[in-house]
């Protein structure tokens, strides 16, 4: 259950400790206890009521977090037994709880639920597991509901939050949890990952882990969909090709248009399955007609879809936002004359032109424009005003040319 972990070999023996020791964990001792990081040891305690996975998107948090909770769950031993396993990845362990959420954020009323659950004992395993992914998308009030339950949590509860950094969470929550900190997998670790487990060529799979940046998640789809691999190149071949304002604002939209794609070929096939399922469930057949008492419960999964749709959307706005990111990282290496590898290897002609007829300083402009928009759209900035925003400024700094400053 550890062998997809790529990259985080610490961080493995930190929750491999924790896992056979043989204390359950206690609150009065663990409020407030030093961080344990994924760069440092797995000595000390070795086991906490609570803990916090931080690492950059992609960098196997969630994974960790089952894996962890296979080990707490499996009877005797840190490398878990099958069943448990195979009981964690279906989520129908009765001793583990989830909260994820596909919305842009968690509601008070599901951590409140969350929370209520937590109060049971074990029923057949040492611990209770209660896991939050993309703990982030907590507001403040819902925080603090979870915070009353990291205070004073039953004695064989453990808590495991994920989130990319601990500066996502309040302070309250961050004293009273052990942070493990994840690396950023390097691209030939997440390529070998990606060549054994989706069984791609070699070159496939490096190419997608350098296009990835490292994302697992991302790496994975670029190596197993053309679609995904030709909207990425789309992607950056239109803001290459830029030459004008229209340009820009036509570029935007072209960009917006892209990311509805990538977001809608992500939900649509898992929106009919849930259909399906649910239609069944309900014992309706396939094209059948709905009784009107039924049609309540499809309308709760309609609006979950929705919410979900608007999930995707932003985040490929901000995929290909990360994309662009690293196309004038590129450039910036080249002018700079870095020895570091190339994301966008396959664009060297394009970069090494961009390169010669801009200036360092209009190429880090063009990145801190991206960055800005990004923090734009996180802030509910309609993302077509902050794209063309950024893609008229990335404009005006690439109009001060070295051959017109001579």
């Amino acid at each position: 259950m550890w062998d997809d972990l790529t990259g985080q070999d610490d961080a493995i023996a930190i929750f491999k400790a924790a896992a056979a020791g043989g204390s359950a964990p206690s609150a009065s001792t663990d409020s407030g206890a030093p961080s344990g990081s994924a760069t440092g040891s797995a000595t000390g305690r070795s086991m906490t009521h609570s803990w916090l996975i931080t690492g950059p998107p992609g960098s196997g948090r969630s994974n960790l977090a089952f894996a962890f909770a296979t080990a707490l769950l499996s009877p005797g031993t840190p490398e878990g037994d099958l069943a448990t396993q195979r009981q964690v990845e279906a989520r129908t362990h009765p001793d583990l709880a989830v909260l994820s959420t596909e919305r842009v954020i968690i509601s008070i009323e599901e951590v409140r639920t969350l929370v209520a659950s937590s109060q049971f004992s074990p029923s057949v395993g040492r611990y209770r597991v209660m896991i939050i992914e993309d703990a982030d998308r907590m507001s403040e009030r819902t925080s603090n509901v979870l915070l009353k339950a990291l205070e004073e949590p039953p004695e064989r509860t453990v808590w495991i939050l994920c989130a990319p950094s601990d500066a996502d969470l309040i302070p309250t929550i961050r004293s009273r949890v052990r942070t493990v900190r994840l690396r950023v997998p390097s691209v030939s670790d997440v390529a070998a990952l990606i060549g054994r487990r989706d069984g791609v060529d070699e070159a496939t799979a490096e190419r997608a882990a350098r296009h990835a940046q490292s994302h697992i998640g991302m790496a994975h789809r670029l190596a197993t969909n053309d679609e995904a691999r030709r909207r990425r190149e789309e992607t950056l071949q239109l803001v290459l090709r830029m030459r004008s304002v229209s340009d820009a604002v036509l570029t935007a939209a072209s960009l917006l248009e892209i990311a509805g794609a990538d977001a809608k070929a992500i939900t649509e096939e898992r929106d009919a399955e849930e259909r399906e399922h649910a239609l069944r469930s309900l014992g309706v057949e396939p094209g059948g007609t709905i009784p009107p008492a039924l049609r309540s419960q499809l309308r709760q999964l309609e609006e979950d879809q929705k919410r979900r749709a608007t999930r995707s959307l932003r985040d490929g706005i901000d995929r290909i936002l990360v994309d662009l990111l690293s196309l004038y990282r590129d450039v910036m290496m080249l002018q700079l004359g870095s020895a570091s590898e190339l994301v966008n290897l396959e664009l060297q002609d394009s970069l090494d032109a961009l390169s010669t007829h801009t200036t360092p300083a209009a190429t880090l402009a063009a990145m801190d424009a991206i960055a800005t928009a990004r923090q734009r759209i996180d802030g509910n900035v309609a993302p077509a005003l902050a794209i063309e925003a950024m893609l008229t400024t990335i404009l005006r700094g690439g109009a001060a040319r070295k051959g017109n400053d001579q």
